[in-house]
């Protein structure tokens, strides 16, 4: 299947109640569409990070009750999972599309990544767009551009807190013409992965 884009009905897939309606619609309509990206941007992941890098779609299998308020998908080198490792992620909430490189707080040595980015901030700073968002928790929408954050604060607390997290990317509303335009999209993420591939290389050193 070859990736076509996102429309505005996916995003209002998450106006949807219940966990079983909103997770049909998700499995439906959006799941299929990773898997498309997923393989349009398989072999770019591969050659830019020097890793085989591996699909993974949350499958949000632990919920019982609430449904997701967001769904992604993510490029690990590790086959059996992603959460544990530096990783990049493709996904949604109802008002935008996110491009993130995550450390989220399940992954061990966040201790030793943090202290390398910390010895690297004014890299970090030349080499990634002002524009690029920083998120301090992936469960919130809420993201700060990277030209208003205090990284120095931002990778010291990722030393410390132990369930600290930092992610770094790009966000897109729903009516961005990028979004429904399958090779532009695809474009898009490739080179907003391979702006964030140095740090990510750094993470993995």
């Amino acid at each position: 299947m070859e990736f076509a884009g996102f429309s505005t009905k996916d995003f209002d897939i998450f106006t949807i109640d219940g966990l079983e309606e909103r997770m049909e619609a998700i499995r439906e309509n959006i799941q299929p569409k990773f898997k498309a990206i997923g393989e349009g941007l398989f072999d770019d992941m591969s050659n830019m990070t020097g890793n085989d890098m591996y699909v993974h779609i949350a499958q949000h299998a632990r919920r019982t009750k609430n449904p997701p308020n967001d769904t992604w998908m993510a490029f690990c080198h590790n086959k059996r999972g992603y959460k544990k490792h530096p990783h990049f992620q493709i996904g949604l909430w109802d008002d935008h599309l996110f491009m993130w490189l995550a450390y989220i707080y399940e992954m061990p040595g966040k201790q030793e990544i943090a202290n390398s980015f910390l010895n690297h901030i004014d890299d970090i700073r030349e080499s990634v767009p002002d524009d690029y968002a920083v998120s301090l928790d992936h469960t919130r929408k809420d993201a700060t551009s990277l030209s208003e954050i205090d990284l120095e604060q931002a990778f010291t607390r990722l030393q410390n807190v132990k369930k600290a997290e930092f992610l770094i990317g790009r966000y897109f509303k729903p009516d961005d013409p990028i979004l429904s335009d399958g090779k532009a999209f695809l474009k898009e993420a490739k080179n907003t992965f391979k702006t964030l591939t140095p740090l990510y290389k750094m993470s993995m050193g």
